[in-house]
């Protein structure tokens, strides 16, 4: 089905790392043997073996990256500079795509654990309706807090917690990036809805982590080897 649809892939991994600490951005911390960004080109690309990726990078550490990556198994992908925020990422990423491109994934490069059943599933949605958001039910209660400090207890039936990758037909979503950026758009569900594309939401993956501190790092090498112990067995 891939190779009908021209697809390609944005990786965004424009992040600075902040919250994980040390100094290197997250995306190049290792998990499993291997680099967060290394593990999500290669799972795409096994997973779609036609797609062209792009991978947006801090200009700043391009060079670091392609040392990085000489040491390591890594897929064929392009590389281009981010900007300011994800959403001038992303719009990077999709002038770098070639024009017969007809479905564009996007996604975080720091949620390195996603499956290749997810990408195929939200693959198959996209085609299917338009547009594929995966999205899981919460398991944590919630509560809303206004200006004034008041709180109340929010409903999570009515919530889901959104994931990448986020997929697309390509030439809808270049049009809805070519708009001006606004602090609202924290994904590109919200840049496709501003334009007035349907969101559908498809099933995501508890263990599509999206590895941002250090604990998360140690969640995620307990959920490879419980991964792997499965598939020995």
């Amino acid at each position: 089905m891939e190779e009908r649809l021209n697809t390609g892939v944005i990786i965004v991994a424009g992040g600075s790392g902040t919250r994980m600490g040390g100094g290197i951005p997250k995306q190049f911390r290792i998990v499993g043997g291997e680099p967060l960004l290394v593990r999500s080109i290669n799972t795409f690309a096994t997973t779609l073996p036609s797609a062209r990726i792009v991978v947006v990078l801090p200009e700043a550490w391009i060079d670091f990256w392609r040392d990085l990556s000489a040491r390591f198994t890594v897929a064929r992908h392009t590389t281009v500079a981010g900007g300011r925020q994800r959403f001038h990422s992303v719009k990077a990423g999709l002038e770098a795509l070639p024009e017969d491109t007809r479905f564009v994934a996007v996604h975080d490069a720091v949620r390195a654990l996603c499956s290749k059943k997810l990408i195929i599933r939200a693959l198959q949605c996209a085609v299917e309706h338009g547009s594929a958001v995966p999205a899981i039910v919460p398991v944590d209660s919630f509560r809303t807090v206004d200006p004034r400090g008041i709180n109340i207890v929010t409903d999570r039936n009515a919530l889901r917690i959104i994931q990448t990758p986020q997929i697309f037909p390509f030439e809808e979503l270049r049009q809805a990036y070519r708009t001006e950026y606004d602090p609202s758009f924290t994904d590109d569900a919200s840049v496709a809805e501003r334009a007035g594309m349907k969101i559908v939401l498809c099933e995501g993956e508890r263990s599509n982590l999206k590895i941002t501190t250090p604990e998360d790092i140690a969640i995620a090498e307990s959920i490879l080897e419980y991964q792997n112990e499965n598939i020995s067995v």
